[in-house]
């Protein structure tokens, strides 16, 4: 029996052998055509970089969604995760000519778009893909990893398309174009850094997950320089994605610390005195944030025109100063008369 055993191990160990070689072989020969630029390619890339443009000049979230859909780069970049680790130069530069053609053509697209709509100016659309954060780095390497996933495992295929919403390059790209087309250099600038964010992270989330899932490749990753340098420049990222995270945090801090404030003047003002609370009524309050000190805007209806008076608007200031400390503000005090005419 121990005999038996013996000669069937080699035999099942060269069936797994070649069931491995033959998997390989076939995601070689499919990662090969995504690699080609083809009509279809060229049809797609055009069709998402109007949709996108369209959508991202309209402002509108829904259509710059469908261009995430219809977008078909996520194809070459796995494509180029995969040369790179079977290290096959050739390939490489295949699937990397066919990405630079589909941005090419997208930054030619949206230019145009930009240019012809002659809009003097950009949406929130736009402006939003101008300012990338490690959070989006964060979203790209995910991305990347689950999409390579979801490639060599054919039961997850369906959270491909989920996928291509996630993290996205053709609406950067045209948010790009627009910037361009209305010479907003500096917003261009951003745009492209996603871009970039997504790209190397796209990249070298699919090789992670291939180093990570197939065996073969895990030493290749390590071995490959062009790996290895694909994941250095993505970790150079770290250091602009970072400071834009540290001032987005700040910003954050600053508007929740802001409302905070202005929730307890609102309840001081109304409940704590009498000027504004009892006689008169508290219509909104502002915070001029951007003086120094910050000035608190109150607008109050009153039935008395010489109310509140500069001495009772002083007394409120010292009270506000005190009830805030150490925060410091400026009060000032809009008031509207309101005359009240009835029938004898």
């Amino acid at each position: 029996m121990h005999l038996e055993n013996t000669e069937t191990q080699p035999g099942s160990r060269l069936d797994d052998d070649g069931s491995k070689a033959r998997r390989l072989e076939r995601l070689r020969r499919d990662f090969l055509a995504d690699a080609r630029f083809s009509q279809v390619f060229a049809v797609l890339t055009v069709g998402s970089s109007l949709i996108a443009s369209f959508g991202l000049l309209a402002d509108s979230a829904a259509v710059v969604i469908g261009a995430m859909v219809v977008a078909p780069w996520m194809q070459p970049l796995q494509a180029m995760a995969f040369q790179v680790l079977q290290g096959s130069v050739v390939d490489l530069l295949r699937a990397l000519r066919t990405l630079l053609l589909g941005v090419l053509i997208a930054v030619g697209v949206s230019v145009s778009v930009g240019w012809l709509s002659g809009l003097p100016n950009v949406g929130g659309e736009v402006l939003g893909r101008t300012n990338p954060t490690l959070l989006d780095l964060g979203v790209a390497l995910t991305a990347g990893s689950t999409a390579m996933y979801a490639r060599l495992r054919q039961e997850a295929i369906s959270a491909l398309a989920g996928l291509a919403i996630a993290v996205a390059l053709v609406p950067p790209i045209c948010a790009m174009g627009l910037c361009v087309s209305i010479r907003e250099l500096a917003l261009a600038g951003g745009a492209w850094l996603l871009f970039l964010t997504n790209l190397l992270g796209i990249l070298s989330g699919g090789m992670l997950a291939l180093g990570l899932l197939e065996p073969s490749f895990r030493r290749r990753l390590l071995a490959s320089r062009l790996g290895l340098t694909s994941l250095a420049l993505t970790a150079l990222l770290v250091v602009p994605l970072g400071n834009s995270f540290l001032r987005l945090l700040g910003e954050t801090r600053r508007r929740a610390e802001a409302q905070r404030i202005e929730s307890l003047l609102v309840k001081s003002l109304r409940n704590e005195t009498i000027t504004l609370g009892l006689e008169s009524e508290l219509e909104s309050i502002n915070i001029r944030w951007n003086e120094h000190p910050p000035v608190v805007v109150a607008r109050v209806n009153v039935n008395d025109p010489d109310l509140p008076s500069v001495k009772q608007v002083t007394a409120v200031q010292a009270f506000i100063n005190r009830r805030l400390a150490p925060h410091t503000f400026r009060l000032v005090v809009q008031r509207t008369a309101i005359a009240v005419i009835a029938p004898q």
